[in-house]
């Protein structure tokens, strides 16, 4: 088993150290480090940023070649730490001697310690392990915590007192921030746009974990029904499916066949991911993926309606309306005016 210490809590000092370490290549951009590994380690990409709300982003994104431990120390104000793993597993205790707490796909994590408390990282052999990590700054210091108000407000919540205690809360799984990290990870642009954007996706991510947490504590049993995270996957396959192609006549039971998952395996891993049933997700998808053509094509509105599933002109109009409340038409003499007054 390879072990690395890290003594920095700062993203650009944690990087040098990961970089001498590994031995990879790092790339530095405005206040974004990115660090690519290719070598007898493993193979991957580990990525950080920092915002000045105080508040971190650290993604991993790879596959050790051997047992992998990562060992960091935290300060006199260790932050409140929200992990998501979108691959894999990832295994966590305080110091050598406690207990392991394992997070798997689709999983969320929220994590505080005592003060200087030694946090330990176990990533396994051959295991591709995607894992995003937000951390929330915190202070003893009210007068200084009070400047960055949703940091102030986080650490209100997670925090009893003065002093911070080792625990460690694992919830239920959640495929809403799994599609808010695809956004994240499919972020091209340059520049204030690109870190306005990257910003805004972290804050959703971090809202998100937060509600996770809010709903787990009303059910403690975490309502996760039977489905495994193999099951889990499959949903997401599934949600990912109707995403790329809405216009496709899926139904219950042509995705319990293609799937192997019966009829009510499927809504129940629906309601779990995504708080509606299979139909209403779909009818989601197309009235969003038909707002885009609207907006962005030269398609009349008939042609939109059945490019995007949808068989009935009258039902789509009346569903639309309910979301953004203007008809089709409306909305597209609107983006029309709006184009020609930019």
């Amino acid at each position: 088993m390879t072990t690395i210490s890290l003594t920095s809590t700062t993203i650009k000092n944690m990087f040098d150290e990961l970089n001498q370490n590994f031995n990879g290549n790092l790339s530095i951009g405005v206040k974004e480090h990115v660090l690519d590994i290719d070598n007898e380690f493993g193979k991957g990409r580990i990525r950080g940023i920092t915002f000045k709300s105080g508040i971190s982003l650290l993604e991993f994104d790879v596959k050790f070649l051997q047992d992998f431990t990562l060992l960091a120390g935290t300060s006199k104000n260790p932050p409140i730490c929200f992990a998501y793993c979108l691959k894999g597993k990832v295994s966590h205790s305080f110091g050598s001697q406690q207990a392991k707490n394992k997070l798997e796909n689709f999983q969320t994590g929220i994590l505080t310690n005592r003060a200087f408390e030694e946090n330990r990282l176990y990533f396994e052999k051959d295991e591709h392990v995607k894992i995003s990590l937000i951390v929330v700054k915190t202070s003893s210091n009210q007068n200084i915590l009070k400047q960055h108000n949703l940091n102030y407000r986080i650490q209100k919540s997670f925090i009893n007192g003065d002093r911070p205690k080792n625990s460690i809360y694992v919830g239920s799984y959640n495929l809403k921030i799994a599609d808010k990290i695809q956004q994240l990870e499919a972020i091209q642009q340059r520049g204030i746009v690109r870190s306005l954007m990257i910003e805004g996706l972290v804050h959703m991510i971090l809202a998100h974990e937060i509600q996770q947490h809010s709903d787990d504590l009303k059910n403690r049993s975490f309502n996760r029904g039977n489905l495994n995270s193999k099951e889990m996957d499959i949903i997401r396959k599934i949600s990912i499916d109707i995403q790329n192609s809405p216009e496709a006549q899926h139904c219950i039971s042509t995705l319990s066949r293609l799937s192997g998952l019966a009829p009510g395996k499927l809504q129940e891993g629906f309601k779990l991911m995504h708080g509606t049933t299979v139909s209403d997700y779909i009818r989601a998808v197309r009235v969003e993926k038909a707002e885009e053509l609207i907006k962005t094509s030269d398609l009349n509105i008939s042609e939109v309606v059945y490019s995007v599933g949808f068989t009935s002109r009258s039902y789509f109009s009346k569903i639309f309306r309910q979301k953004y409340n203007c008809s089709p038409k409306e909305y597209k003499v609107h983006q029309q005016l709006m184009s020609l007054s930019a």
